[in-house]
């Protein structure tokens, strides 16, 4: 049996393709990595530190180079150095490498700030440099976290899901039932008529009607047949939708009249293909998971610090540079400096590091979107979280084209971004980034008129500029003694205005995150407002009321309920991070609208819809990717046409139970709810949510794997003199983490 998702406690990763052309070379070097918590007894400041033990023939070895999220790291040895190539890109180097021999073990400690608490912080993209220039793969063995709690907490600083906390809470959800019409997002009326009809899904039979809502839709079935009365332009997504739900062929349904519309125009996914790729394949999967769940607008996320994902064959530096990352000395040559995952390799596609989607690709995709009713909203980073398109356009200036640097080489303003950059900013002072604006934007345009489909709005980004960026420019200290400005915030609205001014005379409305709307002016708002397609608001809800009875059209993107790459739990192997706090599917599922934004009525119309984001720091594969969507995405996707109330936690647990099997179907990768455990008299019991699955025991301290005992729910096993247990279980071809219960 072929597992997904399996749990990463004591994993091998081996890097594929190396910079020397030697494609799939078997490592010759291991890298063993583990962590310990501490906290220090006069400070109480906590820190951690990583053992990292190589192994194997280090003849040549000159550097050992990986990614980490940044948390200001340092060796412990002082012989020993830590090169920070880019902020969560290092370098080991030291004098131990050059007496290295064909069989050694070599041990660096490195010390980080804070407690390590998730497994999302471990190193990852690990490579040798050699001697002779050359880079080489390196085998990563991560060690297991839960044999000691002071890997992933320390005293007093404990957020661990453990077992019997998870045993509650499976109680809690179990023990509702669903029925066919139990779907997601759920039917706000569903009456039903008595009898059954067997109904051929694939002649589904379409009939043309208007509704106060344009996406509102009737549903009969009767007399052996479906009928569906809906605006023309609904019937393709309302196909994908009751195909997905109640099959295709001759399908037994209870008779019923179904009675629905949205309450939201706007029901997004955002997906982040910068920090790590997904190849278009995928996207187009996600596309038909999106009109299954009644989605229709894509954010396209393509252009960010770490890469350019999209070609603009204007200019063909964005991906020639930003699609492409690895190992470079000199900081740029012809590629950005590896980040988050890769081998060293600017031309490997062995990981989630390089690639780009080509133009024709991009148009297939926009088509495809169209077809199934969903809108596509690409986005263009600017003047913040630039970086990529920064380095690309230098890179034309060296070709002989200048009029596009986004930066002035003589600027010294010193900043820190909030992933840690100092030279992620575009300079509105300049010429550069409005010839470069308009012309990504014309080359947009002109892809979307190309696919026949309109372009109902470029996202330009705007969040994130960090303090005193431009404080050092000398073009920009001459611009706001001219324009009389007295601060960044002035700059920024003034930057805005005039991109929205130009794709305003192109025909092109515009989006942004909700730093573009901020602090802004009477003039500002008169000249901005009647452009703006959507704002997304994604930190505190006061804000998102704030802008919307301002009149900005508001798509709720709330970090604490709809950013689907948080970690579901505070379990150490629950991949995602934890800045934003942690989100399920029932954390959005209870994501109400109304509540995150409470507007008055006369209000409520400016609040355009939900969004989901799924940001890629941390998804490092196909499986990553897909099992931080599902089932999460389905509460986002709830609430997103239902503002108001309709499953409870254990009812929509029910609903979830009916969507494993088409999770299946669509071959899927899902993330599964972690088995329980609670002692009670001597003896232990396990449960789940999954009535089929089969739960895997260890009681000595090991990971369970499919060889482990099998514990069914109610069983009483005793305890015996067992110090630790462990339980995962298994559906289908789904793997859980393991839950873990300290005695």
């Amino acid at each position: 049996m072929k597992l997904k998702h399996l749990a990463p406690m004591a994993l091998a990763m081996a890097v594929g393709a190396c910079a020397s052309g030697t494609k799939d070379a078997e490592p010759k070097v291991t890298m063993h990595w583990e962590t310990m918590n501490a906290v220090d007894s006069v400070s109480n400041s906590r820190s951690f530190t990583q053992t990292l033990t190589l192994t194997g023939d280090l003849r040549g070895v000159r550097r050992v180079a990986f990614n980490q999220l940044d948390r200001g790291y340092r060796m412990v040895d002082p012989n020993d150095t830590l090169i920070e190539l880019l902020p969560g890109y290092y370098a080991i180097g030291s004098p131990k490498f050059a007496q290295a021999t064909g069989n050694d073990t070599l041990v660096f400690q490195i010390k980080g700030n804070g407690a390590f608490t998730q497994i999302s912080y471990a190193p990852g993209g690990v490579h040798a440099v050699m001697t002779d220039g050359k880079i080489e793969p390196v085998n990563l063995v991560l060690a297991d976290l839960l044999d000691n709690p002071m890997r992933y907490s320390t005293p007093g600083n404990d957020r661990m899901t453990y077992a019997d906390e998870i045993y509650r809470r499976n109680e809690e959800l179990n023990g509702a039932t669903a029925s066919v019409y139990d779907v997601v997002p759920s039917f706000k009326s569903v009456t039903l008529t008595g009898g059954n009809s067997t109904v051929n899904m694939d002649a589904i039979d379409f009939q043309e009607a208007k509704f106060d809502n344009p996406e509102a839709f009737e549903i009969t079935v009767a007399d052996n047949k479906m009928t569906v009365m809906a605006a023309k332009k609904m019937f393709p997504a309302l196909r994908t939708r009751l195909q997905y739900n109640f099959g295709t062929g001759e399908v037994e349904l209870p008779n019923v009249r179904i009675v629905d519309a949205p309450d939201f125009g706007y029901r997004g996914l955002m997906l982040d293909v910068v920090r790590n790729y997904q190849n278009v394949d995928e996207l187009h999967k996600m596309l038909d998971m999106m009109a299954a769940y009644g989605l229709n607008v894509f954010h396209f996320h393509g252009m960010d610090d770490e890469g350019w994902r999209l070609e603009i064959k204007a200019l063909p530096e964005l991906t020639e540079v930003g699609a492409r990352r690895g190992y470079t000395e000199n900081h740029y040559d012809d590629f950005l400096p590896q980040m988050y995952n890769g081998d060293g390799n600017p031309d490997s596609h062995a990981s989630t590091s390089n690639g780009y989607i080509t133009e024709d690709e991009f148009i297939a995709l926009l088509q495809h979107a169209d077809s199934l009713g969903i809108t596509v909203l690409p986005e263009i980073e600017s003047p913040g979280h630039a970086r990529a398109a920064r380095y690309a356009m230098a890179k034309r200036a060296e070709h002989g084209d200048p009029s596009y640097l986004l930066h002035e080489e003589s600027d010294t303003s010193r900043y820190t971004s909030a992933q840690s950059y100092h030279d992620n900013i575009m300079n509105p002072a300049l010429d550069g980034p409005y010839k470069f604006m308009n012309t990504v934007g014309k080359e947009i345009k002109r892809m979307y008129e190309r696919a026949g489909v309109p372009l109902v709005a470029i996202h330009i980004g705007g969040d994130e500029v960090p303090r005193n960026g431009w404080a050092g420019s000398p073009s920009m200290k001459a611009m706001m003694e001219r324009e009389g400005f007295e601060n960044q915030r002035q700059v920024h609205a003034y930057f805005v205005s005039k991109v929205v001014e130009d794709y305003k005379n192109m025909g092109i409305p515009v989006a942004g995150w909700q730093d573009i709307a901020l602090g802004s002016t009477a003039d500002f708002d008169r000249d901005v407002l009647p452009q703006m397609y959507s704002i997304n608001s994604w930190t505190n809800h006061q804000l998102a009321q704030d802008r919307a009875e301002a009149g900005y059209p508001v798509v709720l993107s709330n970090v604490d309920h709809y950013y689907l790459d948080m970690a579901a739990s505070y379990d150490p192997y629950d991949k995602g991070l934890t800045w934003g706090g942690v989100v399920d599917e029932f954390k959005a599922l209870n994501g109400y609208p109304w509540k995150i934004c409470p507007v008055s009525d006369e209000h409520k119309a400016n609040v355009k819809g939900v969004s989901g984001h799924l940001w890629a720091e941390t998804i490092k594969s196909e499986e990553d990717f897909e099992s931080r969507l599902f089932p999460k995405m389905l509460g986002m996707a709830e609430r997103a046409w239902n503002a108001d109330s309709t499953y409870t936690d254990a009812e929509f647990q029910a609903v979830l139970l009916q969507e494993l099997p088409k999770f299946d179907k669509s071959d899927l990768t899902y993330s599964l709810r972690m088995p329980g455990i609670m002692v009670e008299d001597g003896n232990f019991m396990v449960n789940s949510v999954y009535p089929n699955a089969t739960i895997y025991v260890t009681t000595d301290g090991t990971v369970p794997t499919t060889a482990s005992q099998v514990v069914k729910p109610g069983q009483k096993v005793p305890v015996g003199d067992a110090r630790q247990i462990r339980a995962m279980l298994v559906l289908g071809n789904q793997q859980s983490n393991s839950s873990v219960l300290n005695l």
